[in-house]
């Protein structure tokens, strides 16, 4: 199974979007230009995308895409499915017709594959996938008469920490 650069490149325009709209809606001038991914095809992708309600649109001035789910709830396989890619690996396309018509001997292991590859990528969420790639921690101190508020963010979670400064 090879994910062809439509899914690559959903999973991609995905992730950015989910990165850089958490305040207004993202162009996909913009999702173009940080990706090099062209900008027509990004069209195309998001009228799937859209049509299976993971990403909402803005109109006019100030408009754009924003994510119509949270991150956590986005996964991987779901942006993948939306733009009609597909994680199957038989040579028959599950079928059972791969061997002048008949079921070959490693068809239920390539369709267990199959299975097991889209369950993996059902697993991984648009989240985890940025808690991935953000630095291992750091640590931002506001210092004044009022309380100390430390951030902390480490690839698994975001911790906000509140104390009296005395």
């Amino acid at each position: 199974m090879k994910l062809t650069t439509k899914g690559r490149y959903a999973v991609t325009a995905m992730l950015d979007l989910a990165v850089h709209a958490e305040e207004k809606p993202v162009t996909l001038q913009d999702i173009s230009t940080r990706q090099s991914i062209s900008l027509s095809y990004l069209e195309q992708l998001f009228a799937k995308l859209k049509r299976a309600n993971l990403v909402k649109s803005a109109r006019g001035p100030g408009g754009g895409y924003q994510l119509k789910r949270p991150t956590g709830e986005i996964a991987i396989a779901m942006v993948i499915d939306a733009v009609n890619e597909n994680t199957d690996v038989t040579a028959c396309g599950k079928k059972a017709d791969c061997n002048d018509g008949k079921t070959c001997i490693a068809h239920d292991l390539w369709c267990e594959l199959s299975d097991q590859i889209h369950s993996f990528l059902s697993g991984v969420t648009l989240q985890s996938v940025i808690e991935k790639n953000q630095p291992k921690s750091e640590t931002v101190k506001i210092a004044s008469s009022k309380p100390e508020v430390i951030r902390t963010s480490s690839a698994t979670h975001n911790t906000f920490v509140l104390t009296n400064i005395s």
